[in-house]
């Protein structure tokens, strides 16, 4: 299994260039499957989740190309189903985007479960009320969950709690269903906006993306075309924080600004010094940091995705901070590796108690799941001495060469594939 040597203590400076956002290409991807035509998907992230997804493409009969520079041209003309029993979907979560892409093309689907990290329960049962509601009756078993129809029919529904997949799938399915769908109390995660502007470039009629009210009027037909998918705000945010635990001073390009809001307001309350230019930001560190308290919401609240990091970075700030996960209750695994490297941190249920430190010492550390293991990467990275992430497979679904990116702005960090051999930083 691969990990990561990292040798801590060296401050961060340079420039970073942030890749496209995994949650929007995973949603992106399979939304291809509605449009039964050839579709150029630029601005990919080159991860292993955008690999499944190329792989599940290929099972269904699609003719897929992925370049080394993130350009997928998908053409699912041949695609006469949606039927993945195999196991592959349970590769990601994100594979349940194929219940809505399929029982909007082809009335019927059925699929493996979705797999993902483990970061507690994350049921699908808005997906299924907003699916149901347009006319979809599913069989689920312990293996397969199948869903069809006779018809799609728009209806009004709404969401008993803001779920961005359960509102991707049920726009994906209303695009062909007849008539009007309206989607109350929708989520608004810039992913949710970027599915529904590739699918109404495809030729969808969606309006309100980016509210909590969503409309979908029914067409006939889809047709392909280009599409760039968002930076991606979680690696972008990831890295501001890196910047701030290392006391660096980083430019962040190819950015949205907007999307980064909730945690670019954290970093400035806690007193690092951070300047817009567009597309870009500049992160540079100044003085002693102040505590703060963080509760985890919706977009455009503090994002779940970014809590670990922004955990490492309050572990070494002087004084007490509280950190709230109000959207997964299994997101705190990590602090007992976190621990390991001296941070003083308790959890009682979804809080975490944060004592910080002046110092992080290296340890031996394993990734819980993706975003924690990003976030042991940048703990890593201030930490005394050389340390060792293992299980990185978890970051690799998500992050784009994450150690070259770090090597650039002058981290000591290397990939090791064989336990055998030692890495020399």
């Amino acid at each position: 299994m691969a990990k990561l040597y990292i040798e801590g203590g060296n401050r961060l400076r340079g420039k970073v260039n942030i890749s496209g956002f995994k949650n929007a290409a995973l949603a992106i991807l399979p939304a291809t499957i509605l449009t039964g035509s050839e579709c150029t998907i630029e601005n990919l992230p080159v991860i292993q989740d955008v690999m499944v997804y190329r792989d599940i493409l290929t099972k269904l009969g699609a003719e897929v190309t992925l370049s080394d520079k993130g350009v997928m041209k998908a053409d699912t003309t041949k695609i006469d189903k949606c039927y993945i029993p195999n196991g592959l979907t349970r590769k990601l979560r994100a594979s349940y985007y194929l219940l809505g892409a399929g029982l909007g093309r082809f009335k019927d689907v059925t699929i493996s479960y979705p797999g993902g990290c483990d970061i507690g329960l994350r049921p699908i049962d808005q997906h299924i009320k907003g699916l149901e509601a347009l006319g979809g009756i599913f069989e689920v078993t312990d293996d397969l969950i199948r869903v069809y129809a006779e018809k799609l029919v728009g209806n009004k529904i709404y969401l008993d709690v803001v779920s961005v997949g359960a509102t991707i799938n049920i726009m994906m399915a209303a695009v062909f269903a007849e008539g009007k769908t309206v989607i109350e109390n929708a989520a608004k995660e810039p992913h949710v906006v970027d599915t529904a502007n590739f699918l109404n470039a495809m030729g969808a009629n969606i309006r309100g993306a980016g509210t909590d009210v969503i409309r979908i009027t029914g067409v006939e037909e889809l047709h392909g075309g280009s599409y760039s998918v968002i930076p991606d705000q979680v690696e972008a945010g990831t890295y501001m924080i890196a910047a701030a635990v290392t006391k660096g001073d980083l430019i962040i390009n190819n950015i949205i600004p907007k999307h980064l809001e909730p945690v670019t307001a954290k970093l400035k309350e806690m007193g690092l010094n951070i300047e817009e230019y567009g597309d870009s930001l500049r992160v540079h560190y100044e003085k002693e940091l102040v505590p703060v308290n963080i509760k985890t919401l919706p977009y455009p609240g503090f994002p779940t995705d970014l809590q670990q990091p922004m955990t490492v970075l309050l572990s070494t700030v002087l004084g007490e901070s509280i950190v709230i996960e109000s959207i997964f209750e299994n997101r705190f695994r990590y602090i007992e590796e976190l621990n390991k490297m001296g941070a003083q941190i308790k959890v009682d249920n979804r809080r975490a108690s944060i004592k910080g430190v002046e110092k992080l010492k290296a340890a031996e550390v394993k990734a819980t799941d993706l975003r924690a293991g990003a976030a042991l990467v940048v703990a890593c990275l201030a930490a005394e001495g050389v340390s060792v992430v293992n299980d990185i497979y978890h970051i690799d679904r998500g992050y784009e060469f994450i150690e070259n990116k770090f090597m650039n702005l002058g981290a000591k960090i290397r990939r090791v594939e064989d336990e055998e051999h030692k890495a020399t930083l």
